[in-house]
């Protein structure tokens, strides 16, 4: 009885002093579900944006993110590290600099691959009573990402790529990314099966003697671990003499600062150094400035438009309808600060209310995703964050707005 009691009370209390502007969405139930959920919709769409933008700059930082070193020597002409190489005798240079370990070379390349299950299909013959298999021509072939270091000098800060170094001694072995997309062909399962898989890349038989985790991208399908010796007999003689990358290695104790300023005085201009974050960046402004960035920030304003577009109207239409009634609160002392007051707490509470549902329907959209493109991606607090601050931002413009029909207000209206 007494708990029943003071509920009644809790209720006659919230009744009693309960914000005006809750007491105003809250009149019309339906109203207040169609803003909630346009406001929700406004979130998805931004966060969709946004994590489709992770998704094309985390990605490119797979890398970069995950080489072992101190210093990293690129090419200064060269966009990105995928696109550019710079000759091997510089990182010899960089090798006899005072402070430096190790200066190991890290090649990159790309390779048409073929899938193992469809180069099966194509060797075995038919029987007598089929008809041979028609060929099936891909203008745009399966490529890979192709990784390269001499096993002795590893540069991955991958452990379970370190612990299978001696499996790409042989030449043609490569160790293989379980997670690269599914048109690359069940590598994983085949591997589990047979122990080594063996296809085509580039037209020259390769065989998968292990597994790595690493991740693909929208960029790159997949990747693949190879020693420099089976690189130089994919690429040809010369390969090597071309580097990717110069992974550099310091002797404990020696400032990254002071080392830079010494390899900067040793290397010719056409050699940056960078840092390993320095590095990541450099591989994320390339991206951003292409067209699928800009697309992406594009896409993400759109859904900001959306959001203040549906809270202006359901503010606009909330205050129209109540005119008289803000007009009678004028007449009653409420200044014009107060009532505008009482719409941005509309708007407010529609952004929390908003939020909540679109942010939790995003995690699904995340994993939807993921599932549909086996690119990592993941919900970030910052971005989480980001949405929110954005979300109140959209919500307060509106009501911002909304306000100019609240000022027409007038308390002769009520007579």
């Amino acid at each position: 009885m007494n708990l029943r009691r003071g509920w009644r009370s809790l209720r006659i209390r919230w009744q009693t002093y309960k914000p005006l502007g809750w007491a105003q969405l809250s009149h019309r139930k339906v109203r207040l579900l169609v803003a909630i959920m346009g406001v929700a919709f406004a979130n998805i769409l931004i966060f969709t944006q946004l994590g489709l933008r992770a998704m094309l700059f985390d990605g490119v930082t797979l890398v970069p993110d995950n080489l072992q070193g101190d210093l990293f020597l690129v090419s200064a002409y060269a966009p990105n590290i995928d696109l550019g190489s710079f000759p091997k005798i510089y990182l010899y240079q960089a090798d006899a600099v005072a402070g430096v370990a190790q200066a190991s070379p890290l090649y990159i390349g790309f390779a048409n691959w073929v899938n193992p299950q469809d180069l099966v299909a194509e060797t075995s013959p038919p029987a007598d009573d089929e008809e041979a298999p028609e060929s099936n021509f891909q203008l745009f072939p399966n490529s890979v990402k192709i990784i390269a270091f001499n096993p002795t000098q590893p540069v991955l800060a991958i452990p379970e790529v370190n612990r299978q170094l001696e499996r790409i001694y042989a030449p043609g072995t490569v160790l293989y990314d379980r997670l690269g997309q599914a048109k690359l062909g069940p590598i994983p399962q085949l591997f589990q099966q047979q122990g080594t898989v063996t296809t085509l890349m580039n037209n020259q038989r390769v065989y998968v003697t292990g597994l790595f985790n690493l991740g693909s991208t929208l960029f790159d399908s997949g990747h693949l671990i190879m020693s420099d010796w089976s690189y130089r007999q994919w690429r040809g003689p010369d390969s090597l003499e071309q580097v990717s990358v110069g992974v550099l290695t310091l002797e404990p104790g020696v400032n990254p600062a002071t080392a830079r300023q010494s390899l900067r005085a040793a290397l010719p201009k056409s050699i940056s150094i960078l840092t390993q974050t320095e590095l990541a960046a450099a591989e994320q402004a390339f991206r951003a400035s292409l067209p699928n960035g800009k697309v992406l920030n594009f896409g993400a304003l759109m859904g900001f438009v959306v959001g203040v577009v549906i809270v202006y109207q359901v503010l606009y239409t909330d205050v129209s309808e109540h005119l008289p009634e803000y007009a009678t609160l004028k007449a009653m002392g409420y200044s014009d600060r107060r009532l505008l007051l009482v719409v941005l707490q509309e708007a407010l509470l529609l952004a929390v209310m908003g939020f909540i549902p679109g942010y939790l329907a995003s995690h699904g959209v995340y994993q939807l995703l993921v599932i549909l493109t086996r690119v990592p991606l993941e919900m970030k607090t910052h971005v989480a964050i980001t949405v929110f601050v954005l979300t109140l931002i959209m919500c307060s413009l509106s009501g911002a707005i909304a306000m100019g029909k609240l000022r027409s207000a007038d308390p002769a209206d009520v007579f």
